[in-house]
């Protein structure tokens, strides 16, 4: 999951929770609100962790080495 999918699904999960009022049977839509803020917190973490393990870059300088039979620039 992407670090946008999270926002969007947080996103979708705090007007779910915050800002319907509609009704529908057998369904929570408060609970359903909050189960994707929290799904979308998650995956937020976990985006932002695998980002930062992939960009980890190990650097590794050489020192040139120049012959003899090499012109000068």
């Amino acid at each position: 999951m992407t670090i946008g999918v999270s926002i969007l699904i947080a996103a979708v999960g705090a007007i779910l929770r915050y800002a319907v009022a509609d009704h529908i049977d057998n369904v929570d839509l408060r609970m359903v609100g909050l189960i994707l803020m929290i799904a979308g917190a998650v995956g937020l973490i976990a985006g932002l962790i695998a980002t930062i393990a992939h960009r980890r870059d190990v650097v590794v300088d050489r020192p040139v080495v120049r012959t003899y039979d090499e012109p000068r620039v």
